[in-house]
């Protein structure tokens, strides 16, 4: 391979990566809008507070391409069914958030409850 030839593809490989540098954190950004709007619509179950049921459960919650939530899968439980059905309850209530940047994508969101 010529010295040309092996410029050539380095610079290549160099823009492509400054290409997705920013979508990676443009892909950040909308991770912390969806958690912060699947947040928002959490609430602490009565019946689970009454038990004294604290934990935190990881939730997959899969997006549409026009930012509608498809779907939610418990990945990790929280020790307490109650708390474990309010996990995948939140991103419901949520109705729809930002479309992904790449399409439709899934991320991971902790859900925690502690009693204070």
């Amino acid at each position: 391979m010529k010295l040309i030839d092996r410029i050539a593809l380095g610079l290549a490989a160099f823009a492509t990566l400054g290409a997705s540098v920013p979508a990676m954190a443009q892909s950040a950004e909308w991770q912390k809008q969806v958690a912060r709007i699947i947040a928002s619509k959490q609430t602490y179950p009565r019946t689970a507070q009454m038990r004294g049921e604290e934990g935190t459960a990881k939730v997959k919650v899969y997006v549409g391409a026009g930012g509608n939530i498809e779907r939610t899968e418990l990945v990790a439980p929280s020790g307490s069914s109650t708390l474990d059905k309010e996990a995948l309850a939140m991103p419901t209530r949520a109705g729809s958030v930002p479309p992904p940047p790449g399409g439709a994508a899934a991320i991971i969101v902790p859900v925690t409850w502690k009693l204070l």
